[in-house]
């Protein structure tokens, strides 16, 4: 098979529609979270990368409830093998995400080969052995998956037929050098965020795990892009419209539909539409995140879930006065907790204990300053529609 099989790896340049999606996409970035301290937006992190991974794995069919994945996260796994082995996936695809977001990831291009490769061992070296065995849909053929290494074989992916297997080198040094930010202008880069996504799932270098790996990729560009931050998640966009997400992928397979249709053997006009939908699945989720995380808003949601709580006497009164602090200025020295309770010295630090003991307040040491904590208890009532309601 020619390499010349998957062009277009772009629509051709000067496009109205997705020259606006980009622009719209950078400036609603540089808008998102603003107003929240830098500490607050961290933690917030936390439970974006959760839900982050939650809406990837439902995409692959794979409904792990945020608590299991919440559970997972402090190594409290079930009995039962199943579930299990849906946690530790869950808390494999957080622990890459989590090093991408630090900085911890190859400074390669995240289209090259290496990176491609260092994402999917760093993804499935953390998998429990029975998902590293994939079975032929038709044969009923096991083939073992092996972390960070190409496929070695041919596979099936629906109606498409990728390369072969050993073929697959010279397409992905293809994609790295059409991919190249270098010679992209910056409105070129967000859209090509949206063509590698298609073009490497077309590709499919890997036995498995390649949806999850593309939409590492995707984030991970977008991070160099300067518009992806660890505070939203395109993933939760394409779950939600996941049968419009693999329909628009599986249109973009066509081959090109005449003379109009741009000249390449693949579908331009298929490609563009793609695009177009991934970009505004990113600005869609942007704007529902910035929605979520106003000062004022977000406060006013806190507010009403403490006073549910201590009405219930399952927080503290006093506590809303620590919590509002935390959110403000980032975090707040122990030493504070009587003043900002409304009560003495003594009874502030128990009232500090218990937001501690509950999530509310998080700190990496039993000395150092507390901050915001958000744990999945609180998630829908302190962020609603994070999560599809149960």
């Amino acid at each position: 098979m020619s390499i010349a099989e998957f062009e277009p790896l772009m629509p051709r340049e000067g496009d109205p529609r997705l020259e606006e999606l980009a622009v719209t996409l950078i400036a609603r970035a540089n808008q998102l979270g603003g107003q929240l301290h830098p500490n607050v937006r961290a933690s917030i992190g936390d439970l974006v990368r959760s839900m982050n991974c939650y809406y990837s794995n439902l995409i692959e069919g794979h409904n792990t409830h945020p608590r299991d994945i919440d559970r997972a996260m402090a190594d409290d796994y079930s009995r039962d093998p199943d579930k299990r082995a849906l946690q530790k996936e869950a808390r494999a695809h957080i622990e890459v995400q989590r090093m991408i977001d630090a900085g911890q990831d190859p400074q390669d291009s995240p289209v090259s080969t290496r990176y491609l490769k260092w994402l999917h061992y760093e993804f499935c070296r953390r998998l429990p052995e029975e998902l590293l065995v994939l079975r032929h849909p038709r044969t009923g053929q096991e083939v073992a998956i092996k972390p960070g290494e190409l496929r070695d074989g041919e596979v099936e992916v629906g109606r498409h037929l990728p390369p072969p297997a050993d073929e697959v080198p010279q397409f992905l040094a293809r994609m790295e050098e059409a991919y190249d930010p270098a010679r992209l202008l910056p409105t070129r880069r967000l859209i090509a965020v949206a063509a590698v996504h298609h073009r490497l799932l077309w590709v499919h270098p890997f036995y498995d795990g390649n949806g999850r790996v593309a939409r590492l990729v995707a984030h991970a560009m977008l991070l160099r892009c300067g518009v992806g931050s660890s505070v939203w998640s395109v993933a939760r966009g394409l779950a939600r419209k996941v049968e419009h997400y693999k329909t628009a992928l599986m249109l973009a397979d066509e081959p090109r539909h005449g003379d109009l249709d741009g000249r390449g053997a693949l579908s331009e006009e298929r490609l563009r539409e793609f695009c177009d939908f991934f970009l505004g699945a990113c600005v869609d989720q942007i704007d529902f995140m910035e929605s979520l995380l106003q000062p004022s808003e977000l406060m006013r949601r806190i507010k009403l879930y403490v006073d549910d709580e201590v009405s219930a006497r399952r927080l503290p009164r006093g506590a809303i006065g620590l919590l509002r602090e935390a959110l403000l200025a980032g975090e707040v020295d122990r030493g504070r907790a009587g003043d900002l309770s409304g009560y003495q010295e003594r009874r502030g630090r128990e009232i500090l204990a218990e937001l501690l003991k509950v999530g509310l307040l998080v700190s990496q040491g039993p000395r150092a300053p507390v901050r915001l904590g958000f744990p999945i208890d609180v998630a829908e009532r302190w962020f609603p529609r994070l999560y599809p309601v149960d």
